[in-house]
């Protein structure tokens, strides 16, 4: 029978749904109505039982293993305080009938076996209840001291096992770090780590709203970039490439481009000059001036192309160093420099560039993570696998293995220390008095019935002692 069907039945029995509080179970057919099941059960047995708002007492079917195998205990030792008795008993009728000396020892041995029994039954019994239901004083110890249990068995965890000193000790006995070496470096294990590591990455990119990522990117790398000064940077960039001459290709390219443009373009040209010329000169003297225009474009443009030491390319090199030292030093270049780089930034297309940015880097990351062949993978894999080579040999870094965990592990326990110990004292407050008091007895119970049967033997020992002592000391 279930031991939450056992306290419902004491208290009254289970209530109907919609029967007022405290009426007694209806019966149908002289039968009582089946009790509602409690969720969790296994066996039979309810799995959790409620005290208020807290988890209650766990009753497995090796607890009922127990409470069995304590019944069979208290059976025996109550039979042997019945049988002192009776002992004690037939003892004292065959000393009065005169059955003779032996009489007085068995009756004193009997009466001292059922003082020591009805001690030590006293004592187990109040352990966990009030003998014969009566308000004795310091009775029923484990039901009505339980939070107090509970508060010092946390005090108990959290001194002996909980301090920063016991930690460090017993990982240092470990040896984690080399033991992990050993472990990373044997074969298939940097392949589980890494696959484990895919997994979880997976599952954290999964979960990642990307709006939200976006916003904080895109937010993070404007405020950096607001943040970061470029104009100085851009003019030492730039000074070093004119000094180095690497902006000369740039010219070059330039100078074919436009080169190649005025080829194409030969009309276009000389139309635009035309279009420019005062309405009242003849045409044909217009259509003269734009070819020559257009001349001269083509033999400078030309020159510029063919001659590396042309004086324009001098000009260039002369205006990009200027610059270059205009960006560094002069606080009005700076200030165009900055506000240019302010506006750039807050246009719309920049801000979708750099939200974009997160929607690629995921999308990479996560086809790198599922696929197992790829760069990724391997490179993490053979990581683990070196670090592990290196962490199983290497007693130095295997040292500030050890160290790192050890101040890991020391710092959790001072810091969260109370909220692991008030876990064992709110749990113990939780449980129903009755259930926790049945739930000990159940696992201690047949070792304290054994306290009763050695009371019940050496109180027979002890007494049948000091009869002797007394026959003999009284002559």
């Amino acid at each position: 029978m279930r031991l939450s069907v056992r306290r419902s039945a004491r208290r009254g029995g289970a209530h109907l749904p919609g029967a007022p509080a405290g009426a007694r179970p209806a019966r149908i057919g002289g039968a009582r109505p089946p009790l509602a099941p409690r969720t969790g059960q296994t066996g039979g047995v309810s799995d959790e039982a409620f005290s208020g708002t807290g988890p209650g007492v766990r009753f497995t079917a090796a607890d009922e293993e127990k409470r069995r195998g304590v019944r069979r205990m208290k059976t025996i030792a109550t039979g042997l305080l019945a049988f002192a008795t009776l002992v004690f008993a037939l003892a004292t009728w065959a000393k009065a009938a005169g059955a003779g000396s032996w009489a007085g020892y068995v009756a004193a041995a009997a009466e001292a076996g059922m003082v020591g029994a009805l001690a030590d039954w006293f004592a187990v019994t109040a352990l966990f209840r009030r003998p014969f239901g009566l308000p004795i004083p310091h009775t029923a110890i484990i039901p009505t001291k339980k939070d107090a249990f509970g508060r010092s068995l946390g005090d108990f965890v959290g001194d002996n096992f909980l301090s920063g000193q016991v930690v460090r000790g017993r990982l240092a006995a470990l040896g984690i770090g080399r033991r992990l070496g050993e472990w990373l470096a044997a074969p298939g294990s940097a392949e589980r780590v890494t696959k484990e590591a895919s997994a979880a990455l997976r599952g954290v990119l999964a979960v990642l709203r990307d709006d939200d990522v976006q916003a904080v990117v895109g937010e993070a790398v404007t405020r950096r970039a607001a943040a970061t000064s470029v104009a100085e940077p851009m003019g030492r960039m730039l000074g070093k490439v004119v000094a180095d001459g690497g902006h000369h290709g740039v010219v070059d390219l330039v100078a074919v481009r436009v080169h190649d443009w005025l080829a194409v373009n030969h009309e276009e040209v000389v139309q635009k000059v035309t279009q420019k010329t005062p309405g009242w000169t003849p045409k044909f003297l217009d259509h003269q001036v734009g070819e020559r225009v257009y001349k001269e474009l083509m033999r400078f443009v030309t020159d510029i192309r063919d001659d590396p030491a042309h004086p324009a390319r001098g000009a260039v090199d002369t205006f990009l160093a200027d610059f270059a030292t205009e960006l560094q030093t002069d606080p009005e270049t700076i200030a165009r420099v900055e506000r240019a780089k302010a506006d750039l930034l807050a246009r719309p297309e920049v801000q979708d560039l750099i939200a974009s940015t997160w929607a690629a880097v995921r999308t990479l990351v996560m086809n790198a993570a599922e696929d197992e062949d790829s760069e990724l993978r391997r490179r993490i894999t053979t990581g683990v696998r070196d670090f592990g080579a290196r962490l199983a040999t290497d007693r130095k870094l295997q040292a500030k293995a050890d160290g790192w965990l050890q101040d890991a592990a020391q710092y959790l326990v001072e810091t969260y220390r109370a909220e692991i110990t008030s876990l064992i004292s709110e749990t113990v407050a939780g449980w129903d008095a009755d259930d926790a008091s049945r739930k000990i007895e159940a696992n201690v119970g047949r070792d304290l019935q054994f306290i009763r049967i050695n009371g019940t033997v050496v109180g027979a020992l002890a007494g049948l002692l000091i009869h002797t002592a007394a026959v003999t000391l009284g002559g």
